[in-house]
């Protein structure tokens, strides 16, 4: 099996039965992962490999849930963190003492983004490293609304650091769905294609960079959890609101509830993040505004 073809071929079967097909295979312990992992490594056994990339797919449907609101189809989205999957099956290596899904969640990632990017209807939808860092985070920010106001687009650009007229285009263009111009493929300065913000794309990392990395992003985790818990109760509530929910909460809903203005919202949540910003700035690749939702 290589790493371009599929154990079932999503084009030729509805997805319902895909995942049937692929939830029938029982999540695998530690023990169980590690006999499969070895004798893929070992021996190129192809059923090994078979039984660690299916039994793994409801992994990717979690992750690929995320990117449903990219308005592309949700199959593509599956089939594509599959063929991340299989990439990382191939380079996993059991012995490193982590988990094939640790080890399996950036690989699935970078595969998913690099396919919106490229198959997204946009014009020219984010072809510098500024334009990826809105785009996978704009989405968090307008919500239902229907438009960003001037507050808030000055809140993104201080906080993505970016120019507030390129936050401007990008929710015109998110909003609009022009049709799609190819994304340049040029390296960036750093040599890697990426969102700008975690991810890169799997043929430049070695599998033990990847596995720093897993290990990397759970300790960030670990202290960005630690630092939110060191808000009140209401800085907390607001940056989860605004940030950290699959549903954006206005200012004004905010408001509501805590029975402040809008704009008094708005100095907490910079003051919040600002107080976040500070606690986190040791830690190794931590960014303001992460790539992804923590959890």
């Amino acid at each position: 099996m290589t790493a371009q073809s599929y154990p079932v071929q999503l084009e030729s079967i509805a997805l319902s039965k895909y995942l049937s097909t692929a939830y029938a295979y029982p999540v695998l312990s530690e023990a169980e992962e590690l006999e499969h992992a070895r004798a893929f490594k070992h021996t190129h056994h192809q059923e090994a490999a078979k039984i660690l990339i299916m039994s793994h797919v409801r992994f990717v449907v979690h992750i690929a849930k995320k990117y449903q609101n990219f308005g592309v189809p949700f199959a593509d989205l599956i089939q594509e963190g599959t063929v991340g999957l299989m990439k990382a099956v191939h380079r996993f290596d059991p012995d490193l003492g982590v988990r094939l899904a640790s080890f399996a969640v950036h690989w699935i990632k970078s595969s998913i983004h690099e396919y919106i990017l490229k198959n997204w209807r946009l014009v020219k939808i984010a072809t510098t490293k500024a334009q990826r860092k809105l785009f996978f985070n704009l989405h968090r920010f307008m919500g239902e609304v229907a438009s960003l106001n001037d507050d808030e687009v000055q809140f993104i650009s201080e906080t993505l650091e970016v120019p507030e007229k390129d936050v401007r285009t990008m929710e015109l263009r998110l909003r609009a769905g022009y049709e799609v111009e190819a994304v340049d493929e040029s390296p960036t300065e750093e040599g890697v294609r990426s969102d700008s913000m975690v991810l890169a794309g799997p043929s430049s990392i070695e599998p033990e960079a990847y596995v720093e990395r897993a290990q990397l992003l759970e300790q960030r985790a670990q202290l960005l959890n630690q630092a939110l818990n060191a808000l009140d109760g209401r800085a907390q509530d607001i940056l989860n609101g605004r940030w950290l929910s699959e549903s954006k909460t206005t200012l004004q809903e905010l408001a509501e509830r805590h029975g402040i203005s809008s704009e008094r919202v708005r100095q907490l949540e910079k003051a919040a993040l600002k107080q976040l910003n500070q606690t986190l700035s040791g830690v190794q690749g931590y960014l303001p505004v992460s790539s992804e939702p923590i959890g």
